[in-house]
């Protein structure tokens, strides 16, 4: 037995659906059902009841997820244990987030943590990874903190017992095209003429937010899809040399719009507002970790 097949099991019970538990753990769906198929024959009985949708777990299926998620937790704490013999866990905080957040949010919280790390002689530790998968390092306990865009339609399953948060600020994803030289947008939302389209792929966070956004929006423009890509840095720069529009995070393409060199296209109906916020288990971290959050808390 794989580990990896329990935490597709979890990904599946999560989400009660095969698609989208593919798209998650970054698999195709059939190989996923090959995992999932691979974990039954290990465990001697069905998982899942086949042709129920959404998914649902049997008998079994519910007592191996209990069993599943207790492992991956005592994993989680035994890997604590190691870091604390090896000197390291005092010293080090991990964090988990996104790309697009990496690269925004949490470098300008550097910034102002810096001092504190300088004189703890601490490090913080940045993991980046998908939405499902940051709150799975935070709940096997392989995180100290997860970093994430909190929005209705990006619902986390959290025990509101066993965790807590802070906002962290506000953002918004704004169309955007690349200026020319008199300030005009090299492509525009004309009526009967799509403008090509800069995706996210929708394994993202940022992806799902648009689409669902563009899907039930009557004032949606007409686009062509040209470009997926699972990468908000990389579509900055398909969008900075032309090739189309993009719904960017306002605190990426900001200064860029300032500069001229992009411009914001529609109104504010066709922007997304989505906050941040940090999570943090209730139980007690290490001396550096808790010193983080209560600058955090002092913001």
């Amino acid at each position: 037995m794989q580990l990896k097949w329990l935490e597709d099991f979890v990904a599946l019970a999560q989400t009660r659906n095969f698609s989208r538990a593919a798209e998650l753990r970054h698999v195709t769906h059939p190989a996923f059902g090959r995992r999932i198929k691979a974990l039954e024959t290990w465990a001697g009985a069905p998982l899942i009841e086949r042709g129920s949708s959404p998914v649902t777990l049997t008998a079994a299926g519910s007592s191996l997820l209990d069993n599943a998620q207790q492992m991956m937790r005592s994993l989680g704490h035994a890997r604590e244990e190691l870091l604390g013999a090896a000197g390291r866990q005092d010293h080090t905080v991990t964090l988990a987030t996104g790309r697009t957040l990496a690269h925004t949010l949490v470098a300008d919280w550097l910034v102002s943590l810096q001092p504190l790390l300088v004189e703890a002689g601490g490090e913080l530790r940045i993991l980046t990874r998908a939405l499902a998968d940051t709150a799975q390092l935070l709940e096997r306990g392989d995180a100290d903190f997860m970093l994430t865009y909190h929005h209705p339609l990006l619902a986390l399953r959290l025990n509101a017992r066993q965790y807590m948060h802070l906002p962290l600020g506000h953002d918004r994803l704004v169309p955007v095209t690349r200026a020319n030289a008199h300030g005009q947008g090299l492509h525009g939302f004309q009526p009967g003429s799509p403008a090509p389209y800069l995706a996210y792929a929708s394994t993202l966070a940022l992806g799902r937010l648009v689409e669902d956004h563009l899907a039930n929006n009557s004032h949606a423009p007409a686009l062509r899809r040209i470009v997926e890509c699972d990468s908000a840095d990389a579509l900055i720069e398909y969008a900075l040399k032309g090739l189309g529009v993009a719904w960017l995070p306002w605190s990426m393409a900001a200064s860029a719009v300032k500069a001229g060199q992009l411009l914001p296209l529609g109104d504010k109906r066709l922007e997304i507002g989505f906050d941040v916020r940090i999570y943090r288990p209730k139980r007690r971290l290490s001396p550096l970790a808790e010193s983080l959050w209560q600058t955090l808390e002092l913001r």
